[in-house]
């Protein structure tokens, strides 16, 4: 985000109403990265094998280690490309295996975090910005406001 982007501030329902859409996105995300991280594995694991770090001679492994490289490449850009869409939606991927999800929000007029993973309903936790996944909360509908949708970020 650069200096002249706004800031956007969401409340519970505003949040929740992107959820549908977030959700299909995290999915996508979770199932991609634990695909992305197994195929790097296995990559690592060929070669590692006798030959397979001959990159000037064809090998056995050759052809599967650049058609893998290839693959993981496009992969981890559509990775990219799917975290872009979360941000463009106004919110932040935290955490790729969980599918842990932050909207930023005003608690009692500062700055915190509403808290949604993978599998939740809907969103029902907040945490202080510095707190993560560990110091969330109860969500209390009446403390959080998005009143200031957008502000001037400084």
């Amino acid at each position: 985000m650069n200096a002249a982007a706004k800031k956007q501030y969401f409340t519970a329902e505003e949040a929740n109403q992107r959820l549908p859409l977030v959700r299909v996105i995290v999915q996508d995300i979770v199932e991609l990265y634990k695909d992305v991280h197994e195929r790097r594995e296995r990559l690592n694991s060929i070669s590692q094998l006798p030959g397979a770090s001959k990159r000037d001679e064809e090998t056995l492994y050759s052809e599967e280690l650049r058609q893998t490289e290839e693959e993981l490449d496009k992969d981890i850009e559509r990775l990219d490309a799917f975290v872009d869409e979360l941000r463009d939606l106004g919110c932040e991927l935290k955490d790729f295996h969980t599918g842990l999800i932050d909207f930023l929000t005003l608690v009692d007029g500062r700055e915190a975090y509403l808290c949604w993973k993978l599998g939740e309903d809907e969103i029902a936790y907040w945490h202080e910005l510095d707190a993560g996944f560990e110091g969330r909360q109860s969500l209390l509908e009446e403390s959080v406001s998005g009143d200031e949708a957008t502000e001037d970020e400084q």
